[in-house]
């Protein structure tokens, strides 16, 4: 095997794993508006989490993807352990559909001709369609064409590889179910896609079909099962990752999909060694090694779903015990650092945009929190809590510029035209929140002017100032609500209440002119007075302006 054939059998790995990418990436960004709604359907019955797993994952054709966007929405709070050990299980099914799709094509149509018609078709539809769905579709389905050419050009480079001695006495050596397993788990975790790994093994079975009528070399089955279940392993490794700096239950759906590949590979592997017609069932039921691969792959995988699928309560609870919660999680929010966009669970796009859209309700939530503290030391006359105040209002600034940093980088992705109008509004929400903030640092900068000068309210100003409060909070609360859980029935009362609150304010500052006319208090208290209640006010606007800029 000369030098030009390795190259060859290289860059048709190459473009497998292009192809693989634009597939997913291609069909993430057709989904994107609807996939975060599909896993957030995963209620407590286990059944359905599963079919969303299994849906999620054909659709963006990728288990690596479905299980970091679940550690993310578990990180974010949106989905429970329990659920997510479903969508896991489902995703690990899902996956399975690429393989059978290439080994059902390889096994009845020439590769090479399909690449070319997918190739065309595709390239047609992406340069010459204006029609986002249309290119969209396109680039799709050059994915497909070019995953085939992949295919075929990596069968083109192993072909002198057919009677070489040397070579099959290195496939000998993975005849120990150990060294094979070992193998189908670091070339998985090396690229980080069980899908492609399972594709590049197919690709190379398909050369041993009868239509070609010459194998390459022959692999044992029980070599390829024992890959295959090293390849589901290698897969999980992706999510341990993906959970290191998020939350600890999104390390306990992480260590739990990783569990889940080896105790599945575990049962089955010994299985095999055991009862070794198992594989004779396969051998004998479908006769090209690609289709034998592509449904040992699937039947395992459905396998292990039902035999772990009873018990996932009782799972959920062991690995509440080995990753046990701890007490300083309760502080988590107000770090001063990004908690949901982190790296590696933002490392696709729709998972990003969701992610986004945590932290900004995290910082909503502090800035909320703050305007509260405010109030509480503008009532109360405290200078300590005004400093506190201060503190806080850093957190929201660091907030508001990192997250507008990396919703920089979000705009650059390929997004559906949904997640691209919901970052849009994400800048405009960030704004706003920040104006929420400075509000409230203004109104503890009036509480130490207020003690430096000695200065008092009476009581009807007091009372004023609590009512316009009461309902700025309502609106703000509201808000954050309708944001955070996307409660589209809240925004009539939302509208009705900020005109109240406008209302307000007009009336309150005319009782204030009207006291001062009648010296019931002085000019300067009176400054404060008024700033005061037109901050509030300002606030109650941001909050309405944030509710409806709901997608």
């Amino acid at each position: 095997m000369t030098f030009a054939n390795f190259l060859i059998m290289f860059s048709g790995v190459g473009l497998l794993l292009y192809g693989m990418k634009m597939m997913s990436g291609g069909l993430e960004t057709m989904a994107g508006d609807s996939l975060q709604g599909i896993l957030r359907k995963a209620t407590s019955n286990r059944f359905l989490a599963v079919l969303v797993g299994v849906v999620a994952t054909i659709a963006i054709n990728s288990s690596t993807a479905t299980t970091i966007m679940t550690v993310g929405f578990v990180n974010s709070g949106l989905l429970t352990l329990t659920q997510s050990i479903g969508i896991i299980m489902g995703a690990n099914v899902g996956t399975t559909f690429s393989a059978q799709m290439l080994a059902l094509v390889g096994a009845s149509i020439r590769l090479d001709t399909v690449a070319a018609a997918f190739i065309l078709i595709g390239a047609i539809m992406y340069v010459f369609f204006k029609n986002t769905k249309v290119k969209n579709i396109g680039y799709v389905v050059l994915g497909f064409g070019i995953l085939f050419l992949g295919v075929t050009t990596m069968s083109d480079g192993v072909k002198p590889l057919r009677g070489n001695e040397s070579f099959q006495a290195f496939l000998v050596s993975f005849d120990n179910p150990f060294f094979a397993l070992l193998a189908g788990f670091v070339v998985t975790a090396i690229i980080q896609s069980s899908s492609a790994t399972t594709a590049m093994l197919v690709a190379l079975l398909l050369e041993n079909c009868p239509d070609t009528g010459h194998p390459v070399f022959d692999i044992p089955f029980r070599t390829v099962a024992f890959i295959l279940l090293g390849v589901n392993i290698g897969t999980s490794l992706t999510t341990v990752i993906a959970s290191i700096p998020a939350s600890r239950e999104s390390k306990r759906a992480a260590i739990f999909h990783i569990m889940y590949d080896i105790i599945g590979s575990i049962v089955f592997g010994t299985l095999i060694l055991i009862f070794p017609v198992i594989l004779g069932f396969f051998t004998s039921t479908w006769h090209a090694p690609a289709q034998q691969a592509a449904m040992f792959h699937t039947i395992y995988n459905v396998s292990t779903m039902l035999l772990l699928l009873p018990f996932i309560k009782y799972i959920a609870a062991l690995m509440k015990k080995i990753v046990p919660v701890v007490e300083e999680n309760g502080n988590r929010m107000h770090e001063k650092k990004l908690v949901y966009l982190v790296d590696q669970i933002s490392k696709t796009s729709s998972m990003a945009v969701m992610n986004a859209r945590m932290e900004i309700c995290r910082m909503w939530k502090i800035t909320n929190e703050n305007l509260d503290l405010a109030m509480e030391c503008f009532f109360e006359k405290d200078a300590e809590k005004a400093k506190i105040v201060f503190e806080n209002e850093k957190t929201i600034n660091y907030l508001h510029q990192n997250i507008t940093s990396v919703l920089v980088e979000v705009t650059n992705l390929s997004l559906p035209p949904g997640d691209a109008k919901k970052v849009s509004d994400m800048f405009v929400i960030l704004a706003e929140i920040e104006q929420v903030g400075d509000r409230a640092e203004n109104i503890a900068e009036y509480v130490l002017e207020v003690i430096e000068k000695g200065l008092d309210f009476s009581d009807e100003s007091i009372n004023e100032i609590k009512a316009m409060y009461s309902a700025a909070k309502e609106i703000i609360e509201l808000s954050l609500n309708t944001y955070e859980k996307q409660n589209r029935p809240a925004l009539p009362k939302i509208k009705k209440l900020e005109d109240k609150i406008d209302d307000m304010a007009s009336e309150f500052i005319q009782h204030h002119f009207t006291r001062l006319k009648e010296k019931q208090c002085n000019v300067n208290s009176g400054v404060i007075f008024t700033d005061t209640i037109s901050d509030l006010e300002k606030c109650a606007d941001s909050a309405e302006k944030i509710a409806f800029l709901m997608e």
